[in-house]
């Protein structure tokens, strides 16, 4: 097994064995990335020079005994929405693509405080608004395991990275389940955090309410030790509360003799594949097998979930990129009037999708219909919410699956924006009430296409979460 195939576990071994150096294992990074990335498209940046500097560097660190962290050392890549001063950051869009931050995200400054090494920026649906990549101004990741299917999104570059082999993890956003879909479609591990259990400083927001930034790796246990690094309060970010960063990574191993499973209903309805209905009924069975209870529940208004986030969330995005107005963002003409500079910005430099999210929550937002749409939804969420919360009295987690198929095709949606969002029908609900999730791969199709199944517990329960996927991921 060479060094690009191994988990993050594997790869701090070696290089704390001194079998291997970050700069070895760097190379051997760029060296997939140049071979595999022009069929995959996964990266919008690459910063190869930045990546040998921080891989020497890491490497002095440890040859003195002074390494930063778990994960000193590690090649990692970042979605691009995520800033950095090594970096232009685009949100994958024309009206960013040559935007450079001047500040580094929290994410970021906490993943370069721990040793980390930035081998890029990877792609996503623009402004993280889709769920295939197809929406991207840089064009579709692809996936891995099939060229002819999306990667997921909104964070399909990070996906697909991890899975062909082109970097140890991927830091990824969620908002609607944009790091647990495009796992569940490439294979990989996605974690959904709880909703403030990462500081989203710097970091280009969708839907404020309801973003959170996570890792996607090839295992849990590497999830885990990226968790431990990005977690936590962060002044700058007030939706952060001061709740302890626990060690992920210590409990990973505790005995699920016990535990309770939920089983709700109202995720397995019609219209899911047969081969995704198979693998949650295997990964049931493991959990038997590890000494766990199922147990029947229900969550009664999740059949609501998806037209509820896509009034919260368009009415968010509207309030958010009203800042791309071509004065500090976009390519406005100064001798322009105010109008012909927002048109012009706009129009060339946003495309349909986001633009389609904005008309929506403008809509939901305007004089007459607020009550109707935008109060309305924010009522169910909370419905919701307590859904949840009744749930986990019951039991300690919760199994379900992912998304109703494996990965479709790059064009398999069409023009039907409606049928590409009911793609996030089993991870709305959970965004909706800010509770964690992971997506685990447990099984593949018949036609070689990964298949995930999802985990959900309570906020701050990430510990929880890990446990449960490391255990039947290693079943």
């Amino acid at each position: 097994m060479t060094f690009i195939e191994k988990t993050i576990p594997e790869l701090m071994n070696m290089l704390n064995e001194g079998s291997a150096t970050s700069r070895e294992i760097t190379e051997a990074f760029i060296t997939q990335i140049e071979e595999k990335d022009k069929d995959i498209n996964a990266f919008v940046t690459t910063t190869f020079d930045v990546a040998r500097e921080m891989a020497d560097a890491s490497d002095s660190r440890r040859k003195e005994g002074k390494t930063l962290s778990l994960i000193d050392g590690l090649p990692i890549t970042l979605k691009d929405v995520i800033c950095t001063v090594e970096a232009r950051t685009t949100a994958s869009s024309n009206i960013l693509k040559d935007f450079q931050s001047p500040y580094d995200a929290e994410v970021w400054q906490r993943l370069k405080a721990a040793g980390c090494v930035l081998l890029g920026k990877v792609n996503t649906d623009e402004f993280t608004m889709g769920a295939s990549t197809e929406t991207s101004a840089f064009g579709v990741t692809k996936n891995p395991h099939n060229l002819e299917h999306v990667s997921g999104g909104s964070s399909g570059g990070s996906a697909a990275a991890v899975a062909a082999n082109m970097c140890a993890a991927s830091i990824g956003t969620d908002t609607g389940g944009s790091i647990r879909q495009p796992a569940h479609f490439c294979g990989v591990t996605g974690l959904k955090v709880s909703y403030g259990r990462v500081s989203r400083w710097g970091t280009i927001p969708m839907a404020s309410s309801l973003d959170t930034i996570g890792p996607l790796t090839k295992t849990p246990a590497g999830a885990a030790m990226i968790l431990e690094a990005i977690a936590g309060k962060d002044e700058k970010d007030a939706t952060t509360p001061d709740q302890p960063v626990q060690n992920y990574t210590d409990s990973l191993e505790q005995s699920l003799a016990g535990m309770r499973i939920g089983i709700p209903k109202e995720y397995f309805t019609d219209g899911i594949d047969q081969e995704v209905l198979n693998v949650i009924d295997s990964t049931k069975a493991i959990l038997q097998e590890l000494g766990a209870t199922l147990v029947d529940i229900e969550l009664p208004h999740t059949k609501y979930a998806t037209p509820v986030y896509y009034i919260v969330a368009p009415s968010e995005i509207s309030a958010n990129m009203s800042r791309y107005d071509g004065i500090r963002f976009g390519s406005g003409k100064s001798e322009a009037s105010l109008d012909e500079i927002y048109k012009e910005t706009r129009t060339e430099g946003l495309g349909d999708e986001v633009k389609r999210r904005i008309l929506i929550g403008n809509y939901a937002l305007s004089s007459g219909y607020y009550d109707a749409y935008y109060l309305k939804a924010q009522k169910v969420r909370t419905l919701i919410a307590e859904d949840f919360d009744k749930a986990f009295e019951q039991v300690d987690a919760i199994l379900t699956p992912v998304s109703p198929t494996p990965a479709f095709k790059i064009g398999g949606h069409g023009d039907d924006p409606i049928k590409m969002y009911l793609e996030d029908i089993f991870v709305n609900p959970s965004s909706l009430a800010g509770i964690c999730g992971i997506s685990v791969p447990m099984g593949m199709s018949q036609e070689g296409l990964p298949i995930g199944a999802q985990i959900m517990c309570p906020a701050f329960k990430e510990d929880r979460a890990l446990r449960i996927a490391h255990q039947v991921h290693n079943a």
